[in-house]
Order: C-alpha cells, then structure tokens, then sequence
C-alpha cells in the first residue's frame, strides 16, 4: 500500500481506468461475436449492421489504445471477408 498521497491517487485512478479499459474491451469483443453469429446464420442485413457496430467499436479501441492499430485494420479486414461472402 503507497504511503505518499500522489502514490494513493493514482492507485484510484488506474483502478478506474482499468474498469473502464476492461467494459469497452468486453463491448468490443461482443460486437465482434454478434456480427460473426449473423454472418454463420446467414443473416446479410443484420450482419451488416452489425459490421458497422464492430468496426467501429475497433476504431475506437484503436483509438484509445486498448488494441494496436495493426490488429484493429487485420480484425476489421477479416470481418469485411466474411461479410463479402455473405452477398
């Protein structure tokens, strides 16, 4: 446990950093697996609704580096493929 005053508040910061980080990553993760259960159903206009959702929760997760930018253009690539076959 920090004893300097600065030290104590930057413990409560970086937890409520950390919770925050963890919602969107949690967010981001299940918009990316809503739109991929749309695309297995079959589904073209809600899994390209959904796309837009996921891309651009990545974007913002890019953003705010909660994910690298090269993993966020990859993820959102893989997910335009699987979009494109469902047409």
């Amino acid at each position: 446990m920090p004893n300097i005053k600065s030290a104590k508040k930057r413990v409560k910061v970086i937890e409520k950093k950390t919770a925050l980080n963890t919602a969107r990553k949690t967010a981001l993760k299940t918009a990316i697996k809503k739109f991929e259960a749309a695309a297995a159903e079959g589904k073209k206009d809600e899994a390209a609704v959904l796309f837009k959702d996921a891309v651009k929760k990545l974007d913002q997760a890019a953003g705010r580096n909660l994910v690298h930018k090269n993993k966020a253009a990859h993820k959102k690539s893989q997910l335009a493929l699987k979009l494109a076959k469902l047409s």
